[in-house]
C-alpha cells in the first residue's frame, strides 16, 4: 500500500463544517441536491476509515517498531483495508476514477463481514452520465484536504458535523428528508421523556439516518452513565438511508450496534430466535400514514402484532404502534413515537385499537408538540409514550400535555429550543397540574372520562384551556386533507382503468 505523507490540518467545528459542505457542492449541477447524501457520505466515512487506519498505523509502530507483524497490526485496527484499498490509491488513481472507487469500497466491505455490511449504500460511482467524473474528483479533492483521524479530528467533532451535513441535506431535499432525518430537537426530547439507563437495548423499527440512537447514546454520557453498555438496534427499509444510519453511529464513535435493512412490516429482522427481540426502550419517527404496508396479511400475522385490529390499508399509522407496542419488554419496556393527530381520532379500526391499548393500560402519554416541526410535514403531530408498567399514580390514567407554545420561530420550521425541552419534559416526569405554566398545559385524564368520549384522544377534548373551535378546525383540516387524497387516488385508479379499456382519460 502506496501512501503519500500529508500534513494534517486542525481545523474548529465550523471549519470542519464549512469545508464538508464545500465538499458536498463539488457535486452542484450535475447532481441534484436531493441526491448528495448518497455520494458525501460514502466518500466521507472511506475518508475517515483511511485516516484512521493511518492513526493506528503509526501507533503500532510506535509500539512495536521492527517488531510489528501482520496478526498484531490487526489488533490496532477497527476496521482493515486490504492492499491497494487506501485512500490514497483511489485519489491517485488518473482514470476510470469511478471503477476505482466502486472495486475499492467492495473491497473494504468484503473485508470486514457484519461490521461494514452494505455501509456504503448502492451508488454507481461508475455512472458517469449521472456522475461526471470531473464533479467526482472534485468531491475527492475537497475531502483529501482534510485529515479525519482523532490526531486532528476528535469524535464529538465529526459526530457533529455529520449531523451537520445531515440537517444541510435535510433543508436541501424539502419532503423528501422526512425518509432519513428526524430534527435533533424532537430526538433530543423524545429520548429524555423515555430516559434511557447504561445497559438497556433500544431498537429504533424506522431508524432513517440512526438520530434516535445516537442521541440515547448521549444521553446516557451526558447522565455519567456508560452508553458502551448500550445495545442498540435499528431497522430501515432503504438501502442507502441504512448505510447512512451505519456511519452516523461509527462517526460518532459507536462500535456495538446493529442495523438491519428490510421491511418492518412484512419481515421483522430483529429476532430473538423465531419470535420478535424485545427492548426496553422502542422508540420512533415513522413515516405518517403509508400506503400499500401489508394490511392483507397483518391479521395472520405469526407474531402477533395486529392488537386489537387491523389498521386501514392505507395507514400504517397504528401498525407502527403495534409493532413497537409488541416489541417493549414486558417489564420495564416504554415506547415513544412520533404520530400525526389523526391517530388521535379517526374512527373505525383505528378507534378499536385505541380502546384495546387503553384497556390494556399501556398508553401512558399524548404530548401535543409545536405545528411546522419537520421538513416533510407541517401538520400538527404528537408524541405518545406507552409504558409496559405505569407508575400507581398514572394506572388507569393518560397524561395529556400541549406543548405547542413551546417553540422558536425558525427559518423554515419552528425549533423547540434546550429551554423548551426541558420544559416539557419535566412536566411529564413530574406529571403534575399546571395551569398554563411555562407555556405548558397538562392534566391526567382518567379511563373513565376517555371511554365516555368513545375513547378519543383529541387533545382539546381534555384540556379545556384549547378552545372548541380550535379543536374542530384541526379535526376538520386533517379530515379534509385525507378526503382530498382519498379523491386524489380514486381519480387515479379510475384514470388507469379508462386507459386499460382503451378510452383516452
Amino acid at each position: 500500500m502506496t501512501l503519500i505523507a500529508t500534513e494534517p490540518l486542525h481545523v474548529t467545528q465550523r471549519q470542519l463544517e464549512s469545508a464538508l459542505w464545500d465538499a458536498a457542492n463539488a457535486l452542484r449541477g450535475p447532481v441534484d441536491p436531493a441526491d448528495f447524501k448518497s455520494y458525501v457520505f460514502p466518500a466521507l466515512f472511506f475518508k475517515w476509515v483511511s485516516d484512521t487506519w493511518d492513526f493506528n498505523h503509526a501507533r503500532a509502530l510506535v509500539e512495536f517498531g521492527e517488531d510489528l507483524d501482520d496478526e498484531i497490526e490487526t489488533d490496532f485496527h477497527v476496521f482493515q483495508i486490504p492492499e491497494d484499498c487506501h485512500w490514497r490509491d483511489v485519489y491517485n488513481t488518473v482514470e476510470n476514477v469511478g471503477d476505482k472507487l466502486a472495486t475499492t469500497l467492495l473491497s473494504i466491505q468484503e473485508a470486514n463481514p457484519g461490521s461494514l455490511d452494505g455501509v456504503f449504500g448502492d451508488v454507481n460511482w461508475a455512472n458517469t452520465e449521472r456522475l461526471p467524473e470531473t464533479a467526482l474528483v472534485a468531491l475527492l479533492r475537497a475531502f483529501d484536504k482534510l485529515r479525519l483521524d482523532a490526531s486532528s479530528v476528535n469524535g464529538d467533532m465529526l459526530g457533529s458535523a455529520y449531523e451537520y451535513l445531515l440537517r444541510e441535506f435535510a433543508e436541501a431535499s424539502g419532503k423528501k428528508a422526512g425518509e432519513f432525518f428526524t430534527p435533533r430537537h424532537v430526538v433530543h426530547l423524545i429520548v429524555k421523556l423515555l430516559d434511557p439507563k447504561p445497559g438497556e437495548s433500544v431498537s429504533d423499527p424506522a431508524c432513517g439516518s440512526g438520530g434516535m440512537l445516537v442521541e440515547t447514546v448521549a444521553a446516557v454520557d451526558a447522565a455519567g452513565g456508560d452508553s458502551r453498555t448500550l445495545r442498540l438496534y435499528g431497522q430501515e427499509i432503504n438501502l442507502t438511508t441504512s448505510a447512512i444510519a451505519k456511519m452516523n453511529l461509527y462517526l460518532h464513535g459507536v462500535e456495538d450496534f446493529t442495523i438491519v435493512r428490510g421491511d418492518t412490516f412484512r419481515e421483522p429482522k430483529l429476532l430473538d430466535g423465531d419470535e420478535l427481540r424485545k427492548f426496553d426502550i422502542v422508540i420512533a419517527n415513522p413515516p405518517f400514514s403509508l400506503k400499500n404496508w401489508g394490511a392483507d396479511t397483518w391479521a395472520a400475522d405469526r407474531f402477533g402484532r395486529a392488537i386489537g385490529e387491523v389498521p386501514p390499508a392505507g395507514k400504517a399509522d397504528f401498525a407502527w404502534i403495534q409493532h413497537m407496542v409488541t416489541t417493549m419488554k414486558s417489564d420495564s419496556g416504554r415506547v415513544g413515537v412520533v404520530m400525526p393527530h389523526g391517530v388521535l381520532f379517526r374512527g373505525d379500526s383505528e378507534a378499536r385499537i385505541r380502546e384495546t391499548l387503553l384497556r390494556e393500560d399501556l398508553l401512558e402519554a399524548v404530548i401535543g408538540l409545536p405545528n411546522n416541526l419537520f421538513y416533510s410535514t407541517s401538520i400538527p403531530v404528537c408524541i405518545l409514550v406507552f409504558r409496559a408498567h405505569k407508575p400507581a399514580a398514572r394506572v388507569n390514567r393518560v397524561l395529556f400535555i400541549d406543548a405547542s407554545a413551546r417553540y422558536q420561530s425558525g427559518k423554515n420550521q419552528n425549533v423547540m429550543g434546550d429551554v423548551d425541552i426541558d420544559v416539557v419534559s419535566s412536566a411529564y416526569h413530574a406529571g403534575e397540574d399546571i395551569d398554563g405554566a411555562g407555556g405548558l398545559h397538562l392534566r391526567l385524564v382518567d379511563h373513565d372520562e376517555i371511554k365516555a368520549n368513545g375513547f378519543d384522544l383529541n387533545i382539546g377534548r381534555y384540556l379545556k384551556t384549547e378552545s372548541v373551535a380550535e379543536v374542530n378546525v384541526e379535526e376538520a383540516i386533517v379530515l379534509m386533507r385525507e378526503a382530498q387524497q382519498r379523491l386524489s387516488d380514486a381519480q387515479a385508479a379510475l384514470d388507469d382503468r379508462l386507459r386499460e379499456a382503451g378510452f383516452d382519460a
